[in-house]
């Protein structure tokens, strides 16, 4: 996904990545975590670079990613004033009684796996890492 533009569907590695939600939001990176159940940690994380475009909900369930439409495409090329190098579409369940149709635009798009921790325990292995909001000891 690095360096190219992505307009398309994105595939998700093979997983059961059912919960998902925002980890982060700032000018430089929006991202949104997912697995079967964000209780204790997740597995995927869908890092979007320089974020110019985001209409999503906090949390969702079940997304079904999809090509954006040129409807979509136009929309956002107008609202930023050119084409961004990603542009992902999606419809999620966000518990309401129809799928919430939802848009990301960015300069790029990193798809990582590895388990992060949401909570804080002392025998981490080598290859987790914690949520940015676990403190030592908490």
């Amino acid at each position: 996904m690095n360096d190219e533009q992505v307009h398309g569907a994105i595939e998700l590695p093979a997983g059961s990545w059912w919960d998902w939600d925002v980890v982060a939001w700032d000018r430089g990176r929006f991202l949104l975590a997912a697995d079967y159940d964000l209780t204790y940690h997740h597995a995927l994380e869908l890092v979007f670079t320089m974020p110019t475009f985001v209409s999503c909900p906090a949390n969702f369930h079940d997304p079904e990613f999809r090509a954006p439409t040129s409807e979509e495409l136009a929309t956002v090329t107008r609202r930023l004033g050119e084409t961004p190098p990603v542009l992902v579409a999606f419809e999620a369940d966000a518990g309401g009684s129809e799928p919430v149709s939802c848009l990301i635009a960015a300069d790029r798009l990193d798809i990582v796996q590895g388990i992060v921790l949401r909570y804080w325990r002392e025998d981490v292995a080598p290859d987790q890492r914690f949520a940015p909001w676990v403190r030592p000891g908490e």
